[in-house]
């Protein structure tokens, strides 16, 4: 047994107690500010940069479970168990955010150009598993294009 407090009057015994169990989970998310987005301290002393920047960090958690949202509702849809995001591409039941950023991590575009002029543009070219990646994500393939 262990107490629980808390500063909102208006909640139950029971709805603190369900409250605290979701706790885990939210750590969890702002543990990967640290990891995967390798958030480090930051000293500010005006209030108001401090709170933009905290309102930049919750907006990247947010993006980051929507992504995994998505994803995983359209492998529902789609009746896909597992994507192979893990190394040696094993199968992943739960994608989360960085095993889909590690996808996409090296595909890049690069430029050729001379006396500033550009000569060609190579494209990235994206693995079958991307392309199933960014289609049950509902973002089409020519997102990585050269805009024309």
């Amino acid at each position: 047994m262990y107490p629980l407090m808390t500063n909102d009057r208006s909640l139950s015994g029971a709805q603190v107690l369900i409250a605290h169990k979701g706790q885990p989970c939210i750590e969890r998310r702002f543990e990967q500010l640290k990891s995967v987005h390798e958030i480090a301290p930051v000293f500010l002393k005006n209030e108001s940069r401090i709170e933009a920047l905290f309102t930049v960090y919750f907006l990247a958690l947010v993006v980051q479970a929507l992504i995994e949202r998505e994803l995983r509702l359209a492998m529902k849809r789609h009746k896909i168990d597992a994507l192979p995001l893990y190394p040696e591409s094993r199968a992943c039941r739960r994608p989360t955010t960085e095993h889909i950023l590690r996808l996409f991590s090296l595909a890049e575009r690069h430029t050729l150009r001379a006396n500033g002029a550009t000569l060609k543009v190579f494209e990235p070219e994206l693995t079958e598993l991307q392309l199933t990646v960014l289609e049950l994500l509902g973002v089409p393939a020519r997102a990585y294009r050269r805009a024309s």
